[in-house]
């Protein structure tokens, strides 16, 4: 049985299930069943509050793509993008089928990847949980009734956190599996019930699909001045990005993930997913907002189930407490999920070791040197035994998610920076005047980076006097109103401009180590690039 009309049928697809079909429900009715189902609470202020068990993260491990005719010379094989035969993949889409058959109720959602019309992707989910349809169906991009009558999927995602593979079997490694087959245009995901799998399975297809395209897809946020222009701040967790680029002073588009098309820079979402543990109504007054709202789902977020009180800095659950909330639940956002190309580009890096200024500017071959590279560094010392910063390179600050080699994305970036004339910018969010570790160390005032961006954004930083780093090449600036010039100098904010020369000189190490990866597929100006060893 149907409960609403699926304009391409499931059976076409191959799928036979004698289950009731719950397809393209909205909020209330998902929320509705979720309570019914037993799959979560309703907390006193309105959103549904659910636990993942044991995946309270993406399983990076278990995750696999289908080595075939189609994927053999178009996707970077390694630690990364690991392969799955097609035999496996057969006998998983099998198992998969059966489970479908056998259920009693079943979730379909029919959406949108992405937000401009033509680099956008049909997906459709195919959910055992209602929170889980109903999560999707707030991350992603949702049809009007007129694109749902003549919606035919082009991907197809099934998601059963119930489903326990068999390694021998599969060719996986556990009960746990994300089996990625571009061939046939289909993705299984089972024995998690992190429902950021999906999410990030979507990514995945649009960063394989559109660099064929000429469009660069990236991992991160962007909003709109007051003027008019774009920004993007690329960052890895920790970093500032939802922070810094949700300004009230100017327009979001996006949290997480885009594409910049000769056009446009485009979410590929109509939602926002962040991280709410220890959420602070005075740092973060707009997300903090969403825990109040019928309609957002949160993760792993500690519910009284008499008082129905939820507490955002109880971690017993997770540490990656998360909340799924439809994208205009933030103020000030874009009606259309998009806006024109960038005019500036901002990597986002908290380095632990306070070797890199608050602010530098790059060329463009250093922006591909940096962009390949995706810099930060964890902060140590919370781990007993460890005493030091971190280094962390994820490859275009989305390494999991590039499913083809990183210089395509590279080259696709520096391409598009050349023919825009994109002002690109190295931001440290991190610490100043010694590593994370030291005592009396604190991490970069708040205040300092919104004035230092404000000013690369605005255009005023531009006629600033700057100086070149004799580690990383790039331009410092040498004074900045409203800033202290000595914060501006990493070297001169130390006590022990000495003991500054050793870091900066260990952290090039480690940034030359990781980039040899790259070498052979960039051209001389992107080597040249590279900092300076001693």
């Amino acid at each position: 049985m149907i409960t609403a009309s699926l304009s391409y049928p499931l059976d076409k697809q191959g799928i036979v299930t004698s289950a009731t079909i719950h397809a393209n429900l909205g909020t209330a009715p998902l929320v509705e069943h979720a309570l019914r189902n037993g799959e979560g609470m309703l907390a006193k202020d309105g959103p549904l509050v659910v636990e993942t068990g044991l995946h309270t993260g993406r399983a990076a491990k278990d995750k696999f793509i289908v080595r075939d005719a189609e994927t053999e010379d178009t996707v970077w094989w390694g630690k990364t993008n690991q392969a799955m035969d097609p035999a496996h993949f057969a006998a998983l889409k099998a198992d998969f089928l059966a489970e479908l058959a056998k259920r009693d109720t079943l979730y379909v959602a029919d959406l949108f990847g992405g937000s401009q019309p033509e680099n956008r992707v049909n997906v459709r989910i195919i959910n055992e949980r209602a929170w889980h349809n109903l999560f999707i169906r707030t991350l992603l991009v949702r049809p009007s009734d007129t694109e749902l009558a003549n919606f035919v999927p082009e991907y197809t995602i099934i998601d059963l956190p119930t489903f326990r593979a068999d390694p021998a079997r599969h060719g996986c490694r556990t009960e746990t599996v994300i089996a990625v087959n571009f061939t046939e245009k289909l993705i299984l995901i089972g024995g998690t019930a992190y429902a950021g799998e999906m999410k990030k399975s979507v990514f995945g297809i649009l960063n394989y699909l559109l660099p064929a395209r000429g469009v660069m897809p990236m991992h991160c946020s962007a909003n709109i001045g007051s003027d008019g222009t774009t920004a993007v701040f690329f960052g890895l967790s920790g970093t500032g990005k939802t922070t810094l680029s949700a300004d009230a002073s100017r327009t979001l588009i996006g949290d997480d993930e885009h594409g910049w098309s000769d056009t446009a820079v485009f979410n590929f979402e109509g939602g926002c997913y962040a991280k709410m543990i220890r959420l602070s109504p005075e740092a973060e007054p707009e997300i903090f907002a969403t825990t109040k709202r019928f309609g957002t789902v949160l993760e792993n977020v500690v519910i009284d189930p008499v008082t129905r009180e939820i507490d955002l800095d109880d971690n017993s659950l997770a540490e990656n407490s998360r909340g799924s909330y439809p994208i205009e639940f933030i103020p000030n956002t874009s009606e259309k999920n998009l806006g024109p190309v960038p005019a500036n580009i901002i990597f986002l890096t908290a380095d632990a070791y306070g070797v890199l200024p608050p602010i530098a500017r790059l060329t463009p071959d250093q922006a591909m040197y940096h962009f390949l590279s995706g810099y930060t560094a964890r902060v140590a010392g919370t781990e007993i035994g460890v005493t030091e910063p971190e280094a962390t390179f994820s490859t275009c600050f989305g390494a999991p998610f590039m499913p083809r080699h990183p210089s395509i994305y590279g080259n696709l970036l520096k391409e598009r920076i050349a023919r825009g004339n994109v002002k690109c910018w190295l931001v440290n969010t991190g610490w100043s005047g010694g590593k994370a570790t030291m005592p009396g160390i604190s991490r970069m005032p708040i205040k300092a980076t919104r004035a230092l961006l404000n000013a690369a954004l605005d255009g005023s930083l531009n006629a600033a006097e700057f100086t070149k780093d004799p580690n990383f090449g790039f331009e410092i600036p040498v004074a900045v109103a409203g800033v202290d010039s000595k914060l501006l100098d990493p070297r001169g904010a130390w006590s022990d401009p000495a003991e500054y020369d050793r870091t900066a000189q260990d952290l090039v190490r480690k940034f030359i180590e990781n980039f040899e990866q790259f070498a052979d597929h960039v051209d001389e100006g992107v080597r040249q690039a590279a900092p300076t060893a001693a």
